[in-house]
Parts: C-alpha cells; sequence; structure tokens
C-alpha cells in the first residue's frame, strides 16, 4: 500500500468516525427540552439580522429566535463567531442550532437539515455609480461579497466578472466598496437597505436583484425531532402577530416569504 492509500483510507475512516459521532451526539429535542437550553450559533456581524449592540447580541434573526425557543419552552445559550466556522461545527455538534441568513441551497442541504424558512431575499447590487446597476453591468468589473456566502457562488457564475475579491465579514466588503478598492458589492437586499438608510450620504445606490433565495435555521443532518419542534414553534410564532412586528420593527414589512 503506497503512502497515498494510505492517507485515503484513514482519511475514509476519520470521515466515517465523525460522520458516526455526528448521529450520535446531536442533541435531539427531547434532550434539549429536558436540559432546559438550546446553543445556537450565528456570526453577531450581519446587520440588521444579527449583530452586536455594545456587548448585546441583538438583531431580527436574534430576536425572531427567542420568540422561538420562548414557544419551545427553552432558554437559548448564545455563540457568537465567524460565518465560515457556523455549519462547520454544527456538524461537530458544538452547538443545537443555527441561525445567520444562510440561504437554502443543494449543497448545504447535503451537510445539514434546514427549518423551515423564516425570510425570503436575495443578493442586490449596491454601487457608488447608477451605470452599475444590473448583474450584466458587472462584466469586466471587481465586486465584493462576503466568504461563504451563496452571494459569492451566484456572483462568480455571473459572465464577464472581472474579479470576485471575498471578505471574512460582510461589513469589509462593504468598506472595501466604500474605498473605491472595488465596483460593486453584492450583498442580502435588508442589509443593503439599511446600510443605505444608515449611511445617506456615502453615495451607495441599491441595483437589481442578482438572485432570491429562502433563508433558514439549521440544524445537524438527520435532526428531525429538532427541527419540527423549531417548525412548529416559528409558525406560532408566525401566527399570532409577533413575526409581523418585528419583521416591521426592521425592515418595515412583512419579509416572510409568500
Amino acid at each position: 500500500m503506497t503512502q497515498s492509500s494510505t492517507w485515503i483510507r484513514r482519511g475514509m475512516v476519520f470521515a466515517a468516525a465523525l460522520i458516526t459521532a455526528v448521529g450520535i451526539q446531536a442533541r435531539p429535542f427531547e434532550d434539549i427540552k429536558k436540559d432546559g437550553k438550546i446553543v445556537i450559533a450565528t456570526e453577531g456581524q450581519f446587520m440588521p439580522f444579527n449583530y452586536f449592540q455594545g456587548s448585546k447580541l441583538t438583531g431580527f434573526e436574534v430576536e425572531l429566535a427567542e420568540l422561538v425557543a420562548k414557544k419551545m419552552g427553552v432558554t437559548i445559550e448564545w455563540k457568537a463567531l465567524g460565518f465560515d466556522a457556523l455549519l462547520a461545527g454544527l456538524r461537530q455538534d458544538r452547538w443545537d442550532l443555527v441561525i445567520a441568513s444562510h440561504g437554502i441551497n443543494e449543497e448545504r442541504s447535503k451537510a445539514v437539515t434546514f427549518t423551515n424558512p423564516h425570510y425570503c431575499s436575495g443578493g442586490q447590487v449596491v454601487s457608488l455609480t447608477p451605470a452599475i446597476h444590473s448583474g450584466a453591468d458587472l462584466a469586466g468589473k471587481v465586486v465584493s461579497v462576503q466568504t461563504g456566502t451563496s452571494y459569492l457562488e451566484s456572483v462568480r457564475k455571473l459572465p464577464g466578472i472581472k474579479e470576485v475579491k471575498n471578505f471574512p465579514k460582510d461589513t469589509d466588503a462593504r468598506a472595501a466598496l466604500l474605498n473605491q478598492r472595488v465596483d460593486a458589492w453584492v450583498t442580502d437586499r435588508f442589509v443593503a437597505k439599511q446600510a443605505i438608510s444608515l449611511a445617506p450620504n456615502a453615495g451607495m445606490k441599491a441595483g437589481d436583484m442578482v438572485f432570491v433565495e429562502r433563508v433558514a435555521a439549521a440544524v445537524a443532518k438527520g435532526n428531525q425531532s429538532l427541527a419540527a419542534a423549531y417548525n412548529t414553534a416559528l409558525a406560532e410564532v408566525m401566527a399570532d402577530g409577533s413575526y409581523a412586528a418585528l419583521s416591521k420593527k426592521y425592515f418595515n414589512e412583512d419579509v416572510r416569504c409568500k
């Protein structure tokens, strides 16, 4: 057996062991309910969905998760860390659930189980000139996007893009536009809406949507008991008026998927 085949075999054994461990360790809702606490991870750098006001974690998704957890009869222990690490940590059972504006797509669905969507949005072009407005206008341009996002994948598929610069934080991608290091920034449409409203003199202009997506929380792959409990509680929050009130507070519109 060659050295390379030995490493391949070890890697396969390790991967199989990891998958088995995840299946065993992911806490079903019954265990979470008994513990009285659910561990939820988010980024904390994606205003207005999840961000810090001083030392306090807040935002639309944070407040929504608090409403859902209350319906589930549990309290939340929050974890905040880089976007790239969120789903990886979920697969390692470092937390029970992730809520951080993850768009549902085929690749992610192979690794995690998504709950029902809690809002619909998509990637929007933002630039400093009205000449860059649509996806077609990005041909020959340099575009900033956050690492690990579905926006990054979608922008890379657009024809004629000169370069895609990706940044660990969406705020860094925005700063690259404001500092004119890139020609355009592609981000969530609600993030763009708030960024423009908070800095009306910065010259940012909202363009077209590059794509539309459904956004949901995620649990470990196959953890159907937790996904089902979360979905039931989310439906109750959407039915009792609290979701509509929260959505109006942050966006002045109802952002649920129609």
